[in-house]
């Protein structure tokens, strides 16, 4: 017991002073990157702010110039043909995770089902992310996976509360709930209404 208190505290010393040192890292770069801005707003021809872009201008040209098809915006981000290692390492650690879960929940048919369900609806839902992306907009596809979307993360919402409220006192599962209803009616708002205005 003693050598994980030393083991700790001493993880926690190194923490901190690699804290202390990047926010002093982080101090620098701040103050030399004011000092650029400075020196780039004097050297710039003064123009109304109306006139100046608000983001920089991208690469314009006609769909597909660059070998990829108009709707493959997900493409585009990662940089062509490369592969999503972090994806995999992602998904390969929920695998990782769930099994022992599984394997640590011995007998205990409700939390296998629980994390069987949590682990499939996470997929689902990542797969009908990635399709939904892929999706041309405006297309009816594109609002059937909007949909999916929605329902995969109420449910995965729902159940994380019933577990998470399950152990709490009677005032904080209350507000367990609330927060989970008031996450489930926002991404409807976001989703459904928003999107119409």
């Amino acid at each position: 017991m003693a050598d994980r208190t030393f083991i700790n505290g001493t993880l926690l010393l190194r923490l901190s002073q690699n804290a202390r040192a990047r926010a002093s890292c982080l101090t620098s770069v701040r103050a030399i990157d004011s000092g650029r801005r400075r020196r780039s707003m004097s050297s710039q021809q003064a123009r109304p702010a109306a006139a100046q872009p608000l983001l920089p201008r991208q690469q314009e040209g006609p769909p597909g110039a660059d070998g990829q098809q108009p709707g493959d915006a997900a493409g585009h981000r990662r940089g062509g043909n490369s592969f999503p290692w972090l994806t995999v390492l992602g998904f390969a650690f929920l695998t990782f995770n769930s099994g022992m879960a599984v394997y640590r929940s011995p007998g205990d048919l409700w939390a296998i089902a629980f994390v069987a369900f949590s682990y499939v609806d996470l997929l689902a839902l990542f797969f009908c992310l990635r399709q939904y992306e892929s999706a041309e907009p405006g297309s009816q596809l594109r609002d059937r996976l909007k949909v999916a979307v929605w329902l995969l993360t109420t449910a995965l919402t729902l159940v994380f509360s019933y577990k998470v409220a399950a152990v709490m006192p009677a005032a904080v599962a209350i507000v367990v709930w609330l927060m989970a209803f008031g996450t489930v009616a926002g991404g409807f708002y976001a989703f459904f209404c928003y999107a119409d205005k």
